[in-house]
């Protein structure tokens, strides 16, 4: 059986997955699959996906993670300098050769990737490219093209102040995922094209939103909406790289009263590191100190700010467009 190879455009760095059969790799399309390209284009990175019985478990190098992860259950990292391994027993293993732009994970037939896994591929590729996967909001400026980025924890109510934004003119990049890159030239940030996730108290705070969603909810009390029908009722901004403006901290109002306040440089670096830099029991891998330096950059580049959200989440709007230069 011939290989195959599928090509997605993260932003200009082109990553290539290539194993024996198509459904060894659904979980890369589902998250990646807007970004599919058809053009037989060179790979700035490289993923080669091998279906085998034969799981190299114990490589050498220095024990970085041991313990459960979130949704994927037991694993193992290790840190072996220039190559950072992956293992789930009995499951699949993980090689990430830095330095090379490679990759390779080795899957038992029984098996099917898991999203620890992907995340750590997708991290490894857009990092050989100075690329890095924060989990943020990202939104544009009404009628400018620079954009907002907003940071909060899973639950404090991204999604509900990108959507609440978004109705007031602001351009939807991504209520979860953004992809920054720091240069010479400045900081820009471009949305992963994912579905968004509508809890059922964010459907009865924004009510505009209502003719995206169904009669089910899911056990968590959400629904996924894609892009596509989001951009019935908002804006929805394509993948290009975009300047940033500034940082956002959401907070929730002890008040109920949506107010915008300065936010020391310093405490925005640490809030944001805490949620996007991952540490080891061998201190920081190589991804994670670029990731950091990289986060440095933005904090000092633009200016960082506490938003505090209330009852009418769409306050914020007006706020934000007050603080920050014309």
């Amino acid at each position: 059986m011939s290989e195959q190879t599928f090509r997605y455009d993260l932003n200009g760095q082109v990553i290539g997955i290539t194993a024996a059969r198509a459904d060894l790799w659904p979980s890369f399309d589902l998250m990646l699959g807007a970004l599919r390209m058809n053009e037989p284009v060179q790979p700035g990175f490289r993923v080669n996906i091998v279906e085998t019985l034969q799981l190299h478990e114990n490589p050498e190098g220095k024990l970085a993670f041991d313990g459960d992860v979130p949704l994927d259950g037991h694993c193992r990292m290790i840190d072996a300098g220039s190559v950072f391994h992956l293992v789930f027993p009995g499951q699949q293993t993980l090689s990430i050769h830095d330095g090379e732009g490679r990759a390779e994970i080795r899957l038992h037939p029984d098996s099917k990737i898991k999203w620890t896994l992907l995340m750590m591929v997708l991290d490894a590729a857009l990092d050989a490219d100075g690329q890095h996967m924060l989990h943020t909001a990202g939104l544009t400026l009404p009628e400018k093209d620079g954009l907002v980025l907003i940071h909060a924890p899973s639950g404090t109510g991204k999604s509900t102040t990108s959507l609440a934004l978004a109705s007031r003119g602001f351009g939807l990049c991504s209520d979860d995922v953004m992809i920054l890159n720091a240069s010479a030239q400045g900081i820009t940030a471009w949305g992963m094209p994912r579905k968004v996730k509508v809890h059922r108290n964010t459907a009865a705070m924004l009510p505009f939103v209502s003719p995206c969603l169904g009669e089910k909810w899911d056990a968590e009390g959400e629904q996924s909406v894609s892009l596509d029908r989001l951009g019935d009722i908002i804006r929805v901004e394509d993948v290009r790289a975009r300047p940033v403006t500034a940082l956002l901290h959401l907070a929730r109002s002890a008040d109920a009263e949506t107010r915008l306040l300065p936010m020391a440089r310093t405490d925005a670096m640490v809030a944001l590191a805490t949620d996007n830099v991952r540490t080891g029991m061998t201190g920081l891998l190589s991804l994670q100190k670029r990731r950091m330096a990289t986060i440095a950059a933005l904090v000092k580049a633009v200016p960082t700010f506490t938003l505090e959200v209330g009852a009418s989440p769409a306050e914020a709007a007006e706020l934000i467009q007050a603080a920050l230069p014309s």
